[in-house]
């Protein structure tokens, strides 16, 4: 791989940051993705080997589209967030302080209420707790991530114990209560000492980045029609009272979260809360499919990283009715085979981190739609990782050339610190 940087070469119209050449097919389909002000923005980062070869954004990150995506806008990535708590975890048990095959309740002794005390640490990584429904829980409970880690930890395991059952909200404050059982510290502050602070960028938050931070939050684009429908909120919550996958994301009142100033960037939810630019989202994956080391650190060790590839599975999730072969907090796509090698976690509207180990390729694709007419946003990314693919290999044969970091890195010190 040749060191040499490339910036703005052969981008493009509207598309901003750096790129191998070899990429320009894959970031013409990109930037199409974003043809008017009122559909958004997004980013894409792409790495081989560790080293960065893509970068670029393009669109506008706020609702009325007057404020242009930039290298330090980051997006709600939703489920994507899943894949940084776990990763959180994994740098825990790389240390020792856990272990995946030890209970939950030998570090959160509180777990172990109603029958839970031998459900591991591996069980609950891989969505096979039995504890994705919400049980009733109101929105304002939602927003308090100490009463809903209290409630996981007093809640008997469901029907659903034992079998892979998208843990679509609880995830989350499962692995924050248990990260906080031996660390003292949330989710929030251990993204950023964990995540941020060793890939050195600003881009990784949990919720809302602070004041000062260069990280800036892209506005959600979603119908912010405030009423109601009297018969959804007749049907839903007893729909989802007999349904265990409705009954894991159905709160009363869950579209206020998104709309005006988004009200879930103040609250720790560790499932879906999190605020990221591509470029960090790729990097960590990039370390993932780079035997743990990324920039001269090691993230995680060889051996660990290894690990973290899973096994071919078929198996239905119960919950989201789809094979997602869940493997230590990571899903992979196995149908169609080889449409998606690798794995990594997609969010709601389609925002995604991924790693191919074999390849040694990762990347990430984030953007502000959730619901508009866009409607193929949820599965994009697999046409883009396929034009990504193509191109690294082509990048390969020419040998890759490296991009500039173009966004903040981890403050050290001064202001976006996190708070003990």
């Amino acid at each position: 791989m040749t060191g040499a940087s490339v910036h703005d070469r052969g981008l493009p119209s509207g598309v901003q940051g750096a790129a191998d050449p070899c990429f320009t097919s894959a970031i013409r389909a990109f930037g199409s993705l974003f043809p008017a002000r009122r559909l958004g923005g997004g980013a894409l980062a792409v790495y081989l080997d560790g080293r960065p070869v893509v970068d670029v954004w393009t669109g506008w990150e706020d609702r009325r589209g007057e404020q242009p995506w930039s290298a330090n806008t980051g997006a709600v990535v939703f489920s994507a967030t899943k894949g940084l708590t776990a990763t959180v975890i994994h740098r825990l048990v790389d240390r020792a302080v856990l272990a995946y095959d030890m209970p939950v309740a030998e570090y959160w002794p509180a777990f172990g209420a109603n029958d839970k005390a031998a459900i591991t640490v591996r069980e609950v990584l891989g969505h096979r707790a039995g504890l994705s429904h919400l049980n009733g829980a109101s929105v304002a409970q939602l927003l308090d991530h100490r009463v809903m880690e209290a409630r996981l930890a007093a809640a008997p395991a469901g029907r659903l114990r034992g079998q892979p059952a998208y843990h679509a909200l609880t995830f989350g404050w499962l692995m924050s209560g248990l990260a906080r059982a031996v660390t003292g510290m949330g989710m929030r502050e251990l993204i950023r000492l964990e995540l941020a602070l060793p890939l050195n960028t600003d881009g990784l938050h949990l919720g809302r980045p602070p004041v000062g931070s260069a990280t800036r939050a892209a506005q959600i684009l979603l119908p912010q029609n405030t009423g109601s429908n009297p018969v959804v909120n007749f049907l839903a919550p007893r729909i989802a009272a007999l349904s265990d996958g409705f009954g894991a994301i159905y709160s009363h009142g869950m579209k206020t979260l998104v709309q005006g100033d988004i009200p879930m960037l103040d609250a720790e939810m560790p499932s879906v809360n999190g605020v990221a630019t591509a470029r960090a989202l790729a990097k960590g994956y990039a370390a993932i499919a780079n035997g743990g080391a990324i920039g001269g650190t090691q993230f995680l060790s060889g051996e660990l990283a290894r690990g973290l590839t899973g096994k071919p599975s078929l198996q239905l999730d119960r919950n989201f009715l789809v094979p997602l072969a869940w493997h230590l907090g990571y899903h992979a796509m196995p149908f169609p085979p080889g449409v998606m090698p690798g794995f990594g976690h997609a969010g709601a509207n389609g925002s995604l981190g991924w790693a191919d180990p074999a390849t040694g390729m990762a990347f990430a694709f984030v953007h502000n739609r959730l619901l508009t007419p866009m409607v193929s946003d949820q599965t994009t990314f697999i046409g883009l990782a396929l034009l990504l693919r193509r191109a690294a290999a082509a990048a390969r044969a020419h040998g890759p050339q490296v991009v500039a970091d173009l966004g903040a890195p981890y403050p050290q010190p001064g202001p976006g610190a996190v708070a003990g």
